[in-house]
């Protein structure tokens, strides 16, 4: 049994999603976005944002965090944010003493669509069918963040198998 903690980080929106593999089986245990206001600092953000992702590694345990890898596409100054906002959470975790691991988008989308291309629709859809879940996760943040910890469950599982 594997507690994975999934962040799809970013300043404004933080997803955040955490799955439990058993034996073949993943189920979901929350899932969610930490918002921040448009109002507030950088720095007042970047703390609420490490406050809340510390909360949820208090009250879930997990044994791993998983965390989608920066895209830089066009714009590096979200880019840099985005990085930003992921340096506070892999803190949090540092701080509980919580292992995290990366993965990009693309294997994200590949380990849980079997297509590193799938789109957002694809990757909710899949990540609802997945946890056996009544509807695909809304908002998309939420989804990928439980898509990533799917992604880490699942890899997790095979190095399990292996050793």
């Amino acid at each position: 049994m594997v507690i994975v903690l999934g962040i799809d980080p970013g300043t404004a929106h933080t997803g955040y999603g955490v799955v439990l593999a058993c034996g073949g089986a993943l189920a979901a245990l929350d899932g969610g976005v930490l918002r921040t206001g448009a109002h507030e600092t950088l720095e007042q953000r970047l703390a609420h944002i490490h406050e809340q992702v510390s909360g949820l590694i208090e009250e879930h345990q997990p044994e791993a965090m998983a965390v989608e890898d920066l895209f830089f596409g066009q714009n590096a100054r979200s880019a840099f944010a985005v990085g930003q906002a992921r340096g506070v959470t892999l803190l949090a975790a540092g701080q509980a003493g919580v292992p995290c691991f990366s993965y990009t988008p693309q294997a994200v989308k590949q380990a849980v669509c079997g297509s590193g291309r799938a789109d957002k629709g694809q990757v909710q859809r899949m990540v609802g069918a997945l946890l056996k879940l009544p509807a695909p996760p809304e908002p998309d943040h939420a989804a990928d963040a439980l898509a990533v910890a799917i992604c880490h469950a699942n890899g997790a599982r095979m190095k399990a198998a292996i050793a």
